[in-house]
């Protein structure tokens, strides 16, 4: 059996902890029957000969930024049959200024609200509300998310940007607050699929600690979510 290859690109905001965070993976993907390689940066993208050779990209890179080669040679591999996964401002946060990466993943994070002013303290923990993960119709049936039921999790609640090409397995739902500014509640995906060319791009928003990254229907997501992504042995 011919082992797979897995691109682990991970940096950025250190407050995701993209080390500790991605570690929590690699055995999977190494049982899984991956072969998995490591990057700090994602200039590795640039390098049209390792896109070539691999089958998967688990990133977790928050903000950060990336060269139009490297941007490039994202796109293009993911076009001709790579599979790109990730979680949380990992993947739906990353490189800001790059409109046509945010073309690629389908979803950008735009905010995550906080609790009412009178009790917020000035750490992380003012953006950890309790909300609900809802399945669509179709994240009933999808191999990433079928026989997983609606959850609860208390975290940050992403509000995402973005546009009709996704196939959304999970929803979740921000409610109107006195404190915030809008008018009526606002419904974002939560877990979605995208099809880019012949490659794959799987986004969970949950993720933003190692704890939610741990939680059994959080990390089932994720785990499925990497093996549908990955390139098949067809492409």
């Amino acid at each position: 059996m011919t082992t797979r290859q897995a691109l682990v690109v991970r940096g950025g905001w250190e407050g995701h902890r993209p080390v500790e965070a991605t570690d929590l993976f690699i055995p999977f993907l190494e049982s899984s029957g991956f072969s998995v390689r490591v990057e700090d940066s994602p200039e590795i993208y640039a390098d049209e000969a390792t896109m070539r050779a691999t089958d998967l990209v688990l990133q977790c890179v928050t903000m950060s930024e990336i060269s139009q080669d490297a941007l490039a040679g994202l796109r293009a591999a993911v076009r001709g049959g790579l599979g790109l996964a990730g979680w949380h401002g990992g993947i739906a946060d990353s490189y800001r200024n790059s409109s046509d990466y945010l073309q690629l993943i389908g979803g950008q994070f735009a905010t995550h609200p906080s609790k009412s002013p009178d009790l917020c303290t000035g750490d992380q923990s003012d953006n950890y509300l309790p909300y609900t993960i809802e399945m669509t119709d179709l994240g009933r049936e999808h191999e990433i998310t079928a026989g997983i039921a609606d959850f609860e999790l208390t975290t940050e609640q992403y509000w995402v940007l973005h546009d009709d090409l996704n196939d959304v397995l999970a929803t979740t739902t921000h409610p109107t607050q006195p404190y915030h500014p809008w008018h009526r509640p606002i419904t974002s995906p939560a877990i979605w699929t995208r099809l880019w060319g012949a490659g794959r791009v799987f986004v969970a928003t949950p993720g933003h600690s190692l704890d939610v990254l741990e939680d059994t229907n959080v990390r089932t997501i994720i785990e499925r979510g990497l093996l549908w992504a990955a390139r098949t042995a067809s492409e």
